[in-house]
């Protein structure tokens, strides 16, 4: 039997690490699903095991080139962003791979804004609120300031998926998506570096930016193969190109995960100095468009919410995944109003501050916790409605399938038809869809993303 053309699409969680095989329809035909345990940077901070990350993907690859049934076209990556691997002159990584919520010193901070406009306007034209080790180029900051010998010794510092690339090509470059990733690095208004960038030398530092049209033909090691290969994708912008390609018309999409992105590709205003205090930046598609987006911690802040209300009750955590809306007990606590007031989105997840004695059951105060998540999303979402209004919210993710969520949602936009969005893999799929062209001489499919009106 003829083999299946596929691509393999390694999708890099900060939990969950995945490898895909789609075929020439970007159905899935094969899954690797693995996790390890973190390890430890020199201050005791948690952060990824690079070298299982090595491993995972290096084995992975050669096991899925091995197989008779697949014949592997090409391969991309999507990973999270905002973490940086920095590598010497001979490809060897020198330092851990710092976790993006590693704590910031205040007084480094400080400096860099003082030192370039202010913090006001330096977040303006880098479209990064000021996020600490969430701004990656305040990593590389940190290294030449803390560490100048190591950082002497640095060739290059590559976003994590860029560096999975490298991993396999040996071609070091940078992405315009890791790049547009509220990594305080790129001026929205020149659209190019920010000058603080080549004051402080860090731009030397940074490879080359690659287009995802440039793909790197390279041998796998153990296997007599050859394969494409792209330069990786940020996870956020990567999840967005199904739906753009499937959708001409303005929409948001509401991606749902740890966190909760409002991601808006037709609002081109600029960011005003409210927006970026209550947590908005832009990304840059993978056409180098900006993306306004608003973020909420509202999927974490969920899980640990839910095993709070499981203990005090005595119930099962699983008990939760499938609990539909009760319109008398929403009645009965009603369910907020997306009103004008200045509060931050975060503020209206106080959830934690409730007294779970005030409650009669756990069901509801389940529907408390998603009443405050409700609100402070169409809080959130809103933000990034601001100027330019859609007809169409797209959600996917895990609250994509949480009834009584779709449910608050609509009664906060009741002039927007909210759609829960089918859309497997979009992040993976995102990835293969960004260099189509490389591999598969099909036409695109026109059932890509499932929508269900809510």
């Amino acid at each position: 039997m003829k083999p299946t053309p596929v691509i393999a699409i390694f999708d890099i969680g900060k939990t969950n690490k995945k490898l895909f095989l789609f075929n020439e329809q970007y159905q899935t035909v094969f899954e690797r699903s693995s996790r390890f345990s973190e390890t430890t940077d020199e201050d005791g901070d948690p952060c990824e095991h690079l070298e299982s990350l090595q491993l995972f993907v290096l084995d992975s690859l050669r096991d899925v080139m091995a197989m008779d049934q697949y014949e592997v076209k090409a391969v991309n990556f999507t990973a999270y962003g905002a973490s940086l691997v920095y590598i010497d002159a001979t490809g060897q990584v020198l330092t851990p791979l710092y976790n993006y919520l590693k704590p910031y010193p205040a007084a480094l901070q400080e400096q860099l804004y003082d030192t370039h406009d202010g913090e006001a306007l330096f977040a303006q034209r880098t479209a990064s609120p000021a996020l600490g080790s969430l701004n990656s180029g305040l990593q590389l900051f940190r290294l030449k300031k803390e560490r100048p010998e190591l950082f002497r010794k640095v060739q290059y510092a590559l976003h994590l998926p860029q560096y999975l690339s490298y991993l396999l090509t040996g071609v070091a470059c940078s992405d315009i998506t890791s790049i547009g990733c509220h990594t305080a690095l790129w001026d929205f208004d020149q659209q190019q570096y920010h000058r603080w960038t080549s004051d402080e030398q860090l731009q030397e530092k940074l490879a080359p930016i690659a287009p995802h049209t440039q793909l790197s033909t390279v041998n796998v090691t153990n296997v007599e193969q050859q394969l494409k290969a792209g330069i990786g994708l940020h996870d956020s912008s990567s999840a967005l190109i199904p739906y753009l390609i499937s959708f001409p018309d303005p929409f948001v999409l509401i991606s749902t995960g740890t966190w909760c992105i409002s991601l808006h590709p037709f609002n081109s205003r600029a960011l005003t100095a409210e927006e970026l205090q209550h947590d908005c930046l832009c990304y840059l598609s993978y056409e180098a468009k900006p993306v306004k987006a608003s973020r909420l911690f509202a999927g974490q802040y969920h899980e640990e919410q839910v095993k709070r209300i499981a203990t005090f009750f005595a119930q099962p955590l699983n008990r939760y995944s499938s609990i539909n809306a009760d319109e008398n007990i929403l009645r009965l606590l009603g369910t907020g109003s997306t009103d004008g007031t200045k509060k931050a989105p975060s503020q209206y997840l106080h959830f934690h501050e409730r007294d779970l004695n005030a409650f009669a059951d756990d069901i509801t105060a389940y529907h408390q916790l998603m009443i405050d998540i409700a609100h402070a999303q169409a809080r959130s979402t809103a933000l990034v409605l601001n100027g330019a209004p859609v007809k169409k919210i797209f959600v996917d993710g895990g609250f994509s399938r949480n009834e009584l969520y779709m449910r608050l949602l609509s009664i906060h936009f009741p002039q927007i038809d909210i759609y829960a969005a089918s859309m497997a893999q979009a992040t993976a799929v995102g990835a293969a869809l960004a260099v189509h062209t490389a591999w598969n001489h099909q036409p695109l499919p026109q059932d890509l993303v499932l929508l269900q009106k809510c």
